[in-house]
């Protein structure tokens, strides 16, 4: 093994390597002559390298290095020069994947983290070596993440290509979800008992559908026996009629839930809140078959831009 035309490839990087960190700052011919023992063009290759990664930089043919020497992880440095993306010397206990599934996510730091999501690097360029170089970059804003371009992230780290780029955005917006649809558990669930109670809930949660939409969609929100929002369910796109709203697939999510009772939603796309006749007639519809299933049709809400109405109240101002 101590044979390998591998080993003797690690050590003679690593040799090379060794003497450039010694150097604050260095040209090329100084650092040819100090490593006497190794071919000219060898050693300009290693710089060169290191340029490239970002390790390096040159004024007027006077390199010096973009990190504190003592910062280089030089290592995994040789390493990925010897093995590329591959790294099979390295302890599978030490390899992100494999300490994720024996130690768990959150035992593992940010760059590593980062190297499963980017998952594989390029010659010069581990996964993890990627993830130690965003995460050295955003480790005090590691927030700004989540707004940074592809070409942002690439000058960063070469090995983050467009797939890993996709990968790393989609892990941190599934991350926003998952944090957010665990912060809405937190929160107690609106209860909902008066068409005054409707009117605020839906005012707020399709204020979107109110002012965006651009034909009308019709909605179900169902309720517990305490009358408690469990979830809203679109049920069609288009004009509002008796065809597009049929009680079986209003009455398929309530159902589902099983809901105690329900909300029913629809924009008008003309801004107008005001109830047409097919409205009522709709609405009629619907709560015959809810007390036939033992599920109470609590309101009817329009939603628009100038407003929002309650079928209910309109009901009652009529009588």
């Amino acid at each position: 093994m101590a044979d390998s035309p591998q080993v003797k490839r690690f050590q003679r990087i690593q040799s090379a390597l060794n003497a450039l960190l010694v150097q604050e700052k260095f040209t090329l011919p100084d650092m040819k002559q100090c490593i006497s023992g190794e071919q000219p063009a060898y050693v300009t290759r290693i710089v060169h390298q290191l340029e490239r990664e970002g390790h390096l930089r040159a004024d007027d043919g006077v390199y010096c290095w973009t990190c504190e020497l003592a910062d280089f992880p030089a290592q995994a440095w040789v390493t990925a020069q010897v093995h590329g993306t591959q790294l099979p010397e390295t302890p599978a206990e030490d390899r992100p994947r494999e300490r994720l599934l024996a130690h768990g996510a959150p035992a593992l730091r940010t760059a590593e983290l980062l190297a499963i999501l980017i998952r594989a690097g390029r010659k010069g360029e581990s996964a993890l070596q990627a993830g130690e170089k965003l995460a050295g970059r955003y480790k005090d804003q590691l927030q700004r993440l989540c707004d940074a371009g592809r070409g942002e992230l690439k000058e960063i780290a070469a090995s983050v290509g467009e797939t890993a780029y996709c990968q790393i955005m989609a892990g941190i917006e599934l991350g926003r979800r998952i944090a957010q649809s665990l912060a809405d558990a937190q929160q107690p669930r609106e209860r909902i008992v008066s068409s005054e109670d409707a009117l605020g809930y839906c005012r707020t949660h399709f204020a979107r559908l109110a002012t965006d939409g651009c034909q009308e969609e019709f909605h179900v929100a169902t309720l517990d026996t305490q009358h408690q929002v469990m979830g809203t369910h679109r049920i069609s796109v288009g004009s509002l009629d008796r065809s597009l709203v049929h009680p079986r697939e209003v009455f398929r999510p309530a159902i589902k839930d099983a809901a105690k009772a329900i909300i029913l939603v629809h924009n008008h796309p003309s801004g107008d809140p005001t109830p047409s006749e097919e409205d009522f007639v709709v609405t009629t519809r619907l709560e015959e078959a809810g007390k036939t299933l033992g599920i109470q049709v609590l309101d009817h809400i329009i939603v628009a831009r100038c407003g929002a109405t309650s079928i209910q109240e309109f009901r009652t101002r009529m009588k």
